[in-house]
């Protein structure tokens, strides 16, 4: 009986040899009728019969060879279907199930062939039997393969999403600037996981600080794109071109709701949105588009824009696990999109907070011809607290001041903002540079009391000088700030601007603002006429690529060929210096001074006798006579009357009268006394205390300025406009 059975399986097999693809073909028809998802797979579809047939004939060689099921091989085909089936992302349960009903379909036409061949039940019977055990066999045998196969592929295929994962964390980010973050999560996910990244931000991500709330038809900018087609055919968006979708489609409800989308793409058409020409959507079906992946892209509870991560190359669609894979990478790149969205909007503010609390345009002055720039961070650090400031001063000086608020950001800029205010208020009332710093180094430490714990070190440092052109005096302190540069001009015999000698002057560097109990020391340095003196802060000087000394050594030789033009001297310096973006803020302040020409300066000394009040009077009206300044006389001997007659009766010797022609007329009385007049509204019972009320009133502007020999008590008049332009240096 036993050869029996092995003949009638021989004869089954040679009987179905010749019908192998008709029998492959009922097992396909019925895997479609109770396995119709599977067919959505179209790369797996044109790939079953073939699958199949090798099934049936390796099979049809078990039984008519005699061969163990169990030492039988799964044909090839089998096997890749079955990486097929990871790649693409189906299940393996599905596999198996697709597995063991194409053989049971197998062993069906098998038996049904058995009971064609022969009547004798006995004989059927027996060879069913044999025939179910060698089926049983050969698809465990098969089924171990194919899920080794299965499993191969999907290790690989978690290892690539592995390897992806950790590629977008390593290179997604790497900057605070989003067209780049925008542009690393494209560039990570094309050629392994997409054919095409596209990248959509609002534009009031872009514009905005507060919430990003997408309305019905939100306008979006593609910052981003790349594809593995040269061109990007598949986009009909430009990089940087504006657009919006249509309210209903797939990725307006994407951006409104907030909810990721698989998109698969039928034979019926290419959607609307995705291509807007015919001639678009034939490009796309050419090019086989079958698979989308909308994200929207959501940070801290804003919507930021729209990622597409598009498939057309390879067969295998996105599915649920690539859609998964894709929102992480896309939350994680939507992150850093914020964060540089966020970095980006505080350092224009800090920015435009920090040039809009620099002076605007140069002040009105003629003691030196200034020029000054300033240049912030090019680091994540952002905006520092660098600034400068020229202030006119009574008697023709000026006041050049260079600073540097410690810390980055709105707080340092606000601080900086503070901070030059305050030398403002204080150069206002004429304190000698030492005493300036020491008042403003109180002003630090009451900033500090006033911030939050968590606020940060409020600190700076700060150069302040005080340049008079009628001495050419220039009287300096520092606050833990850099020492200037100093540019003398070449002797009388000089011919070339070789010659000239650039030196730091020795200055005694007191402690930065804000720590206190410490003082301050002025040092006098004479600036010749044609000298240059060059301020800045340390951020000129300091790299990471080179030592201070080699910057210093730069400096030097830049300055000792320096031209005329303070602009051009800025100029040279910044492009010598810092020929890239610096990595700290730089301000920059370049004075040439000028000599007051000594025709402009009158002065006489008087006596501290009441008679002599005429005289000054005398005095003052024939100098202002030599000036052609004789319309302001009447006011100016008023002035003088009433400034000598209060140096002589409430100040001590000695005593002298100054007459100033600059951009104004100024009239100085000095004595020796320290206590400083004030003006009060005179009662009319009172026989006095209206002279400063009459000085004020004839006078554009003025003041007491304290030194340690007295005091100064000065008068600005505005010259006649035909006078005022002779009259400048």
């Amino acid at each position: 009986m036993e050869n029996d059975v092995d003949a009638f399986l021989r004869r089954l097999a040679q009987e179905l040899r010749p019908r192998v693809n008709a029998s492959a073909g009922v097992m396909l028809r019925r895997m479609r009728r109770d396995l119709p998802e599977l067919w959505g797979y179209e790369d797996l579809a044109a790939f079953a019969l073939a699958e199949t047939a090798g099934h049936v004939a390796a099979f049809l060689d078990v039984l008519e060879h005699g061969v163990g099921a169990t030492e039988s091989e799964t044909p090839p085909a089998a096997l890749e279907v079955a990486r097929r089936f990871a790649r693409s992302g189906v299940p393996l349960s599905k596999l198996l199930r697709a597995y063991r009903l194409g053989h049971m379909t197998l062993l069906q036409q098998i038996q049904a062939e058995a009971t064609r061949l022969s009547s004798d039940w006995e004989l059927i019977n027996a060879a069913g039997t044999r025939l179910v055990a060698m089926a049983f066999e050969y698809v465990d045998r098969g089924s171990e393969q194919v899920v080794a196969a299965y499993q191969e592929e999907r290790d690989r295929r978690l290892q690539r999403r592995l390897i992806l994962t950790n590629e977008a964390s390593r290179l997604i980010g790497t900057t605070l600037d989003i067209a780049r973050t925008a542009q690393e999560l494209a560039e990570v996910c094309t050629d392994e996981f997409a054919d095409l990244v596209a990248i959509d931000l609002l534009d009031s991500v872009l514009t905005d600080e507060g919430t990003c709330t997408p309305v019905i038809t939100p306008v979006l900018l593609r910052i981003a794109q790349r594809s593995v087609l040269d061109g990007c055919p598949e986009s009909a968006v430009a990089t940087g071109q504006t657009h919006s979708y249509p309210a209903r489609s797939e990725p307006a409800h994407a951006l409104a709701t907030g909810q990721s989308l698989l998109h698969l793409i039928t034979a019926s058409g290419v959607p609307a949105w995705m291509a807007p020409s015919s001639d678009h959507e034939d490009a796309l079906r050419a090019l086989g588009l079958h698979s989308i992946l909308l994200l929207p892209l959501q940070a801290r509870g804003n919507t930021l824009g729209l990622a597409h991560f598009v498939r057309h190359r390879t067969a295998a669609r996105f599915d649920d696990d690539d859609l998964l894979l894709a929102q992480e990478i896309a939350a994680r790149a939507a992150v850093y999109i914020d964060n540089a969205r966020r970095y980006t909007h505080e350092h224009v503010t800090a920015l435009t907070l920090q040039r809009s609390l620099l002076p605007q345009r140069p002040a009105a002055q003629s003691a030196v011809e200034a020029a000054s720039r300033y240049l912030p961070s090019g680091s994540r650090a952002g905006v520092g607290g660098d600034w400068y400031d020229v202030i006119p001063l009574s008697g023709a000086r000026v006041a050049l001041v260079v600073g540097d608020v410690v810390g980055r950001g709105l707080h340092a800029a606000a601080t900086m903002g503070r901070l030059r205010t305050a030398v403002r208020a204080f150069a206002d009332i004429d304190l000698m540079p030492d005493e300036l710093l020491t008042h403003l180094d109180d002003v630090v430490i009451r900033l500090q009391r006033e911030e939050a714990p968590d606020a940060g070190e409020t600190s700076a440092t700060c150069l302040y000088a005080i340049y008079d052109p009628v001495s050419r005096l220039c009287s300096l302190a520092s606050a833990g700030h850099v020492p200037p540069a100093v540019v003398t001009p070449p002797p009388a015999n000089g011919d070339a601007p070789a010659s000239r000698t650039v030196y730091f002057p020795d200055l005694p560097i007191g402690p930065p603002l804000g720590l206190g109990g410490l003082p301050f020391e002025t040092t006098q340095l004479e600036l010749p006429e044609g000298s240059l003196l060059a301020m800045f802060t340390d951020g000129l000087i300091e790299s990471r690529t080179r030592d201070v000394d080699t910057a210093l050594a730069l400096l030097r030789d830049v300055l000792a060929q320096a031209p005329d033009s303070p602009e051009e001297v800025c100029d040279r310096l910044l492009a010598a210096l810092l020929p890239s973006r610096p990595a700290d803020d730089v301000a920059l302040l370049v004075a040439r001074p000028r000599a007051l020409d000594p025709g402009h300066v009158a002065t006489l000394d008087l006596l501290s006798d009441p008679a002599t009040v005429s005289g000054a009077r005398t005095f003052a009206s024939g100098t202002l006579t030599s000036w052609g300044l004789e319309e302001l006389s009447f006011s100016t001997e008023l002035i003088i009357s009433e400034l000598v007659t209060n140096a002589i009766r409430y100040g001590k010797s000695p005593v002298q009268m100054r007459l100033i022609l600059q951009d104004t007329l100024t009239c100085e009385v000095f004595d020796s006394s320290s206590t400083a007049p004030h003006l009060r509204r005179a009662r009319n019972s009172d026989e006095g205390g209206r002279g400063l009320l009459l000085v004020a009133q004839l006078a554009e502007r003025w003041g007491t300025r304290h030194s340690r020999e007295g005091k100064v008590i000065w008068a600005e008049q505005v010259l006649p406009t035909a006078r005022s332009a002779e009259s400048r240096l």
